[in-house]
């Protein structure tokens, strides 16, 4: 095992894909040279090359465009958007094209391109940089959507990522960045939890708290905080956004009665809505409560010095908690 933060285990697993997949590469707005703004591609390219590692210009349609027209060649191109907000002008080629090709061509077009997005808030960040985009993308049929939550997933998903012929948007919060955590780098992928799968993080009883990214962590915590209370809440980190793994959602809610979903996207038209509405439908004679949702309010981003108030935090995590023990 070795200790690594969330960022340099994402950089050993882009390193364990260019090393075994020839065809593997990067390209980005400062992914060279500088490895990119997060560092999390520090080295690669003096260690891979230019033509494995490519720092591109500052057009995120280019960047999408040109990774669709080298994946139709063979290659499995892993394109680096700087911040979440940036996505936004490489949407149409990602929604339009990405997405479509596979159904387009009735399956014999396969593009496996992955796309990293640094996502969520907490940074001090100015406007653009804090978005919570994913909802967008798990609308969209076509796409994989994923989020790593600590580093010892992150290193896994990334490979997992990379290795699908399906396009993959890799969500990665940058709050997170930091963390460090164990990492089996040893582990053979196989052994790996399945891209489209959910984990149990915290084992409870009593009400079931789903959520992705960087609230992971945040609702660990408010579990440890409830076990002082006598509460036993039951953390589930969705890592699959679109397929949602609702057979583990479901068994945990279907035995806890309670259910808690949280994100730091708005809570408006949010991805909580879609998971709450099937847990309802899967779960309607099991729940003592209705499903609740957690997350950010509907307003563009606010300034760095008040998005402490805009994220959920441990209080409001244990306050909804609460609330489904009023039914």
């Amino acid at each position: 095992m070795t200790r690594l933060t969330l960022s340099k285990a994402i950089n050993e697993g882009l390193r364990r894909a260019l090393e075994d997949d020839p065809k593997a590469m990067i390209m980005g707005e400062d992914v060279g040279r500088l490895g990119g703004v997060f560092r999390v591609t520090d080295g690669l390219q003096k260690d891979f090359g230019e033509h494995r590692v490519m720092d591109t210009p500052l057009a995120e349609s280019g960047i999408i465009g040109t990774a669709i027209g080298l994946a139709l060649r063979g290659y499995r191109p892993v394109c680096e958007i700087q911040f979440d907000g940036f996505v936004y002008p490489a949407t149409d080629q990602i929604v339009s094209q990405l997405a479509k090709m596979h159904y387009r061509s009735q399956g014999k077009v396969k593009l496996p391109v992955v796309i990293r997005i640094p996502f969520g808030g907490g940074i001090g960040a100015v406007e653009h940089h804090s978005e919570s985009p994913e909802v967008f993308f798990a609308h969209t049929a076509g796409l994989r959507v994923v989020a790593c939550a600590d580093a010892a997933d992150a290193f896994a998903m990334i490979q997992l990522a990379i290795a699908s012929d399906d396009p993959v948007i890799f969500f990665e919060p940058k709050r997170r960045y930091w963390d460090k955590g164990e990492v089996d780098t040893a582990a053979p992928l196989e052994d790996a939890l399945p891209l489209d799968k959910a984990r149990i993080v915290v084992a409870g009883d009593d009400v079931t708290v789903l959520s992705y990214g960087p609230l992971v962590r945040t609702c660990a915590e408010a579990a440890s905080a409830a076990r002082e209370d006598g509460r036993s809440i039951e953390v589930i980190d969705l890592r699959s956004l679109s397929p949602l793994d609702m057979e583990t959602i479901a068994a945990s809610v279907s035995r806890t009665g309670r259910c808690v979903v949280t994100h730091e996207a708005p809570v408006y038209a949010g991805l909580g809505a879609e998971i709450a509405a099937r847990v309802t439908e899967r779960c309607f004679y099991q729940l003592e409560a209705p499903v609740l949702r957690v997350g950010g309010f509907a307003i563009p981003y606010p300034p760095a010095r008040m998005e402490d108030h805009y994220l959920p935090d441990l209080d409001r995590i244990l306050d909804a908690v609460d609330r489904t023990f009023d039914f």
